[in-house]
């Protein structure tokens, strides 16, 4: 046996072991929010983590995060490497600048987003929200809802006074009279009708919103693992296959994970957000670019996204 053979040999060898560690070193860091999602169905059951094991990748989570926003802004700063959302928070961080690429689409049923009042309240019309205080997460779902109903019913956007609140701060001054309304999703929409007296006004569907759940990565994470979104996606498609003949069992781990068990809640969430996920397709793509549209529109961001350069194609 030649010199150069042993070395070529031991070369090989070590070239072998390197991408053996590198594909065990492979950590996927997840940032976590509270919501009826598939990949919270995964983060409770264990199925990612045992999914991920099998192709040498450890699984993370961080947060809760209390909505979208925080959580792309730790994308942003490289704290985690994938998360959840809605496509209106996501049209927002890319209009920002932030590195982020959609992979997953649910599109927003009907009744999983809307404006709602206290039962009590004179409200009884979108018409009767002019000079009252509406809680909204600025730049994201709420704002955007808000938005469309105010357009829809004919009312100037100056007609109303927007409070931003965070979702998690916005039920005591719901509760507490210090806003009239309340433009949300679930699972504080469900909160609100189950736990805090919430009628609706309006949902999503009445006032035209295009809006979808997502999941989002990072550039950087989607180019160097283009594979691991692949396994990610296969688990997402098991829970929800699972949650659609489950709606119960679904409802009732999302709102264990609020801490919310109670008041039927759970049948709630399960009935309304057991909806298909599916790849970022054409259609899909299209209903993005028209909330990107509409917030340059109404002058909530400046500049126009190109949204399909924004999206992680899945192929087989």
């Amino acid at each position: 046996m030649t010199l150069p053979y042993i070395r070529s040999a031991i070369a090989a060898i070590l070239l072998c072991v390197s991408a053996a560690q590198a594909a065990e070193n492979i950590t996927l860091r997840i940032g976590f929010l509270r919501g009826p999602t598939d990949l919270a169905l995964a983060k409770e059951k264990g199925t990612l983590e045992k999914a991920l094991a099998a192709h040498h990748v450890k699984v993370e989570w961080a947060g809760p995060f209390s909505a979208a926003a925080p959580a792309y802004e730790a994308l942003n700063a490289g704290s985690v490497d994938l998360t959840t959302g809605s496509s209106t928070a996501f049209v927002t961080a890319i209009a920002a600048g932030l590195p982020l690429k959609f992979f997953a689409y649910q599109a927003m049923p009907a009744e999983g987003e809307g404006i709602v009042v206290r039962k009590a309240s004179s409200i009884a019309s979108l018409n009767d929200l002019r000079g009252k205080k509406v809680a909204v997460n600025k730049g994201g779902t709420g704002e955007y809802l808000l938005s469309r109903a105010l357009s829809s019913a004919g009312i100037p956007e100056g007609a109303v006074q927007k409070v931003y609140l965070s979702p998690s701060d916005t039920g005591t001054a719901f509760v507490g009279g210090h806003v009239d309304a309340w433009a949300t999703w679930d699972p504080f929409l469900s909160l609100a009708r189950q736990s805090y007296d919430a009628r609706p006004v309006a949902n999503g569907k009445q006032v035209g919103s295009e809006n979808a759940a997502g999941y989002f990565v990072s550039e950087a994470f989607s180019q160097a693992h283009p594979q691991v979104l692949k396994w990610v996606y296969e688990v997402l498609q098991q829970e929800n296959a699972w949650a659609k003949t489950h709606q119960t069992e679904a409802g009732e781990i999302w709102a264990k994970q609020m801490g919310q068990l109670g008041n039927g809640l759970a049948e709630q969430l399960g009935r309304v957000n057991t909806v298909p996920v599916t790849p970022v397709d054409a259609s899909a793509i299209g209903h993005i670019q028209h909330i990107a549209d509409w917030y340059v529109q109404q002058g909530m961001i400046k500049t126009r996204p190109d949204i399909a350069s924004h999206v992680v194609t899945l192929s087989p």
